[in-house]
């Protein structure tokens, strides 16, 4: 999805097909954290059952919604208080239930045997334990291959394709402006809650700390395997730059870590993206890619979870990819940057884009470039995103899944630049220096990144 070069030292150029490689930039080795409970890095064994822990979060009040999507023969039950404190009835009722942590406060019961998720929940709630869904969250993309509805053939590696929304929302501009104040396009720590990236591709090697599982299930063999949406997704944010080859990241060096929360089809669960926030908070991000959501969820486990992340991180999440559902959550959670995505101009949303409407008025915070899908009037492959490709090749995608690390890529430059802006600090600056020309508020990575070093 990227053009192979873009800058010099202090000029960009201005030609699209004729890029100018400058010297490569040094790029720090790859580092491995230490893994919490909740999650395990590549290969590692399962967690055991825990007992239930008093909690640092709050959770906000929540309708239980049953007929929403959500994992089968799982409960999760919210206490506030340590498992000593429970009544003989709510001990009672948990008696021979299989119990796993997610984080502390939350614990993920199976629901026995013969028994339904909704009248177990029912019976734990009539023991005083409050429960909810474990509800399920997709990866929003389009995908843009001969198989999908709408398209007809596409031979990405027949088509000549350009990283055009790079331009479009500016980003050379921000790498010049970086590069003016004696800086280079160093990205602060950030996380990618997605499925599991492609380590061995050529563009994300070098690049990625160590990767970590925080499905709630485990791997099945103890290994995850590589998912084109965290490739994709991923490779946006910190595909290797100034190399020579493939695409461009908007960021060029820093820590990027690929936390898997939604398995190899594209799923995962509140308790799964629990997880994965808490893990990237213990690991110091500083930004939080969110490309995945679900429409008219309100879950109190996720809310409380990233509104605590969001004190020292800043989370952006796609906004989805339904016109008429309104912005999907987590995005649409207030301390969450909401992204949309522009078509082939920047004058209008793409037609699959979530927007506000009256039964849903959450507005878009921000949009950015995110590809046509093959179902927008005038859709050809080169208005798509170009992106990674698991076994190290390329593809073309569209979606608000790939809107989503555009921004966030920018926010790692900015706090990158100025590691002394808080995250308010940063989403503030953010928002307050989009392009509004169009009416739309479209991403300016260059105002946004001088606004970050004044």
């Amino acid at each position: 999805m990227l053009m192979s070069a873009l800058l010099l030292p202090l000029l960009l150029t201005a030609c699209l097909d004729q890029p100018v490689t400058p010297e490569p930039m040094p790029r720090p080795d790859p580092v491995e954290p230490p893994t919490p409970a909740a999650c395990r890095t590549l290969g590692a064994a399962g967690v055991g059952a825990a007992s239930l822990e008093a909690a640092p979060l709050s959770w906000p009040q929540a309708t239980s919604d049953w007929s929403a999507a959500h994992v089968p023969g799982q409960v999760l039950i919210l206490q506030g208080g340590a498992a000593t404190n429970l009544s003989a009835q709510a001990l009672s009722a948990l008696s021979g239930v299989q119990t796993q942590a997610v984080v502390p406060g939350v614990q993920l019961a199976r629901t026995p045997a013969g028994e339904d998720d909704r009248a177990f929940a029912q019976r734990l709630g009539a023991a005083g334990l409050r429960t909810q869904p474990n509800y399920v969250y997709r990866a929003l993309a389009l995908p843009n291959d001969p198989a999908f509805p709408g398209n007809a053939g596409l031979k990405v590696g027949g088509v000549n394709v350009f990283q055009n929304y790079l331009v479009r929302a500016r980003v050379p501009a921000a790498w010049d402006a970086l590069t003016a104040a004696g800086k280079t396009p160093l990205g602060a720590r950030i996380a990618v809650l997605d499925s599991a990236p492609d380590r061995s591709h050529p563009e994300l090697q070098g690049r990625l700390e160590a990767g970590v599982s925080c499905l709630a299930a485990g791997p099945a063999t103890g290994e995850v395997t590589a998912s084109e949406h965290g490739t994709e997704v991923t490779g946006l944010i910190g595909a290797r730059t100034n190399n020579g080859v493939g695409l461009a990241g908007v960021v060029w060096s820093g820590p990027v870590m690929g936390i898997e929360v939604l398995d190899s089809s594209g799923n995962g669960s509140t308790a799964d993206l629990t997880a994965g926030l808490n893990y990237a908070v213990q690991q110091g991000a500083r930004v939080i890619n969110i490309s995945l959501g679900a429409p008219g969820i309100e879950d109190a486990v996720l809310d409380a979870a990233l509104t605590a992340a969001a004190k020292t991180a800043v989370i952006v999440a796609a906004a989805g990819n339904s016109a008429s559902e309104g912005v999907y959550y987590p995005a649409s959670h207030p301390d969450v940057i909401a992204v949309g995505a522009l078509g082939s101009s920047d004058n209008a949303l793409a037609c699959y884009s979530a927007r506000p409407n009256a039964q849903h008025p959450r507005v878009l915070d921000i949009v950015a470039p995110g590809g046509v899908g093959g179902i927008c009037p005038g859709s050809t492959p080169e208005l798509d995103i170009p992106v990674l490709a698991s076994g190290g090749g390329y593809g073309l995608e569209a979606g608000t899944s790939f809107s989503a690390p555009l921004v966030s890529g920018v926010v790692a430059l900015m706090r990158g630049a100025n590691p002394g802006l808080s995250a308010e600090q940063t989403r503030t600056l953010l928002l307050a220096n989009v392009n509004r020309s169009s009416g739309l508020p479209v991403l300016d990575a260059a105002a946004a990144v001088r606004a970050a070093l004044r």
